[in-house]
């Protein structure tokens, strides 16, 4: 079942979790805060509404001068101050805490795969967000409360996107052989992750080879396998992590289907509202001209 997953596009799963979503409109609006149970073959945490756990798996720094989650989030918090509706504000925070995790590792190195699969991530995440101008600020906001650079992230993620269109299977396998940018990306990676302390895998990896594959138009389900392979890492836990993501955008959009039937209730209502104190100021105003006509 799970090696089937490169077969089904980003827009596709959130196209058909929308289509299955039967959502009653009645609903109150605190259920957009879904709990997310989040596992990581090299991070495993665990939330809930009250208290929060996480077993980190990676070898973690000593260093008594790195910052602390509550700082990182305390540095988004600052640099946009402006509040975020619920529904995306707390996957939001979920991510913000995984990826602090992962951003301060002895073993993690930011690569431009990982860049992609977080851009991925936020760009269907905050898709439908009311304003773009707020969606770019809360972006920068957050890459920069990990102390990286917004702009290298977004530089990079259309770098890979370009070039994997311009792929097909054989040759994103193939990267070994061959030699360019991107290539030595790869290599560098591979390199990497065929050392025990060198790489550190992340759920944002994962989703960064499905998103190149899916540019690349490849459908076979054996390539996923293959690229794994050629760059040293584990395709049990990409299958689990891009399994679980998944499942996340179908909780989003029903999510947001909630918000949008939310609003438009509260619309609906303050427009009967509205019509209603028009029609008393009406009559009050025929009442009272009735009565000086006297």
């Amino acid at each position: 079942m799970a090696a089937a997953v490169t077969s089904v596009s980003f827009s596709a799963i959130a196209q058909s979790a929308e289509r299955k979503s039967t959502i009653s409109s009645s609903r109150s609006i605190d259920t957009f805060r879904f709990r997310s149970n989040f596992s990581f073959d090299s991070i495993n945490a665990r939330s809930s509404n009250s208290t929060s756990r996480f077993v980190v798996h990676c070898v973690a720094s000593s260093a008594a001068d790195l910052p602390t989650v509550a700082d990182t989030k305390m540095n988004f918090l600052t640099t946009y101050k402006r509040p975020i509706p619920t529904v995306y504000n707390t996957v939001l925070q979920e991510l913000i805490v995984q990826q602090h995790l992962i951003r301060y590792k002895k073993s993690y190195q930011y690569d431009p795969v990982f860049a992609l699969g977080f851009v991925t991530v936020y760009d269907q995440l905050m898709e439908g967000y009311p304003s773009e101008e707020d969606r770019d600020a809360i972006f920068k906001a957050y890459i920069e409360a990990l102390k990286e650079d917004p702009q290298q992230y977004r530089v990079d993620a259309q770098k890979l996107e370009e070039w994997a269109r311009t792929q097909n299977a054989n040759t994103l396998v193939d990267f070994s052989s061959r030699d360019g940018e991107i290539e030595n990306i790869f290599k560098d990676i591979a390199q990497r992750a065929g050392t025990k302390d060198g790489f550190c895998y992340s759920r944002l990896f994962a989703v960064g080879l499905f998103r190149l594959l899916e540019l690349a138009n490849v459908t076979d389900p054996t390539i996923l396998e293959k690229l794994c392979a050629a760059l040293n890492v584990n395709k049990k836990s990409v299958d689990r992590d891009l399994d679980v993501y998944r499942n996340l955008l179908s909780k989003l959009v029903q999510a947001k289907e909630l918000l949008k039937e939310y609003v438009e209730r509260e619309k609906k209502k303050r427009g009967e509202r509205e019509s209603q104190k028009a029609n008393e100021t009406v009559t009050k105003c025929l009442g009272d001209y009735q009565y000086a006509g006297r």
